[in-house]
């Protein structure tokens, strides 16, 4: 039987590309007052592979069980770092999520490029979003909002959608899936097929791709229960 003292499952989220952690600000305060441990890694977009480690990291400083919730390109981080033994379930945001045999690029070549493209800029060996860009990223928030967002892009590396990791959680680790209806940065269809293939619980939101900011509510609904499935299980 449990006790109310036991531990819940702890959060730790991996941020996509144009953004680092604070992009889970609305979460994170909601999920440490209801008892859980809350880490939002933060890394360079550099390689996935340090993406991943980085990850890695920051489940190593939270207790087990932990829930990965990954946005965007975060759900690639969260698709190899999820091997590890100390994680029991997945969330993804408007995420990819490829294969063993694909890329986040090759994946999301499967389907019609999105406006969000025509808004960037590569230099210096890094791959900018210019600032039209930010309403076909987040074009549901406030102007003050998209302003913020601008202001604290996290840039990446040319080729880091090329690279590959090893590891495929969402093949043995329940999953839940947040299709973002309006999204103009990741192919919604890119999104219902992943989480089709990963035989996700899947939740179709009014939201341009960043719900966790523009529908946190919803996203705080899905991480409770994907927390709670799993206390279910303890």
């Amino acid at each position: 039987m449990k006790t109310s003292q036991e531990k819940k499952p702890s959060i730790v989220f991996a941020h996509g590309l144009w953004a680092d952690g604070s992009c889970f600000s609305k979460l994170i305060a909601p999920l440490q007052a209801e008892g859980h441990d809350v880490v939002a890694a933060q890394y360079g977009l550099d390689t996935v592979k340090a993406d991943v480690a980085a990850v890695k990291n920051a489940i190593g400083r939270v207790n087990g069980p932990v829930i990965l919730v990954g946005h965007s390109y975060g759900g690639t981080v969260i698709t190899a770092a999820g091997i590890d033994d100390k994680v029991a379930a997945l969330v993804y945001i408007a995420a990819l999520a490829p294969d063993s045999d694909e890329t986040s690029q090759s994946q999301q070549q499967k389907f019609p490029g999105t406006e969000v493209f025509s808004y960037i800029e590569v230099a210096d060996g890094r791959i900018w979003l210019k600032p039209d860009g930010v309403k076909c990223f987040a074009g549901d928030l406030t102007e003050k909002e998209q302003k913020l967002v601008y202001a604290t892009q996290a840039v990446p590396a040319a080729d880091l959608f090329n690279q590959k990791v090893e590891g495929t959680a969402w093949k043995s680790k329940p999953s839940w899936y947040i299709v973002a209806k309006n999204d103009r940065t990741v192919n919604p269809e890119l999104e219902r097929f992943v989480a089709k293939r990963m035989g996700a619980t899947v939740i179709e939101v009014e939201s341009s791709h960043v719900p966790m900011l523009s529908k946190p509510d919803v996203v705080l609904d899905i991480i409770r229960k994907a927390a709670n499935s799993v206390y279910a299980m303890k």
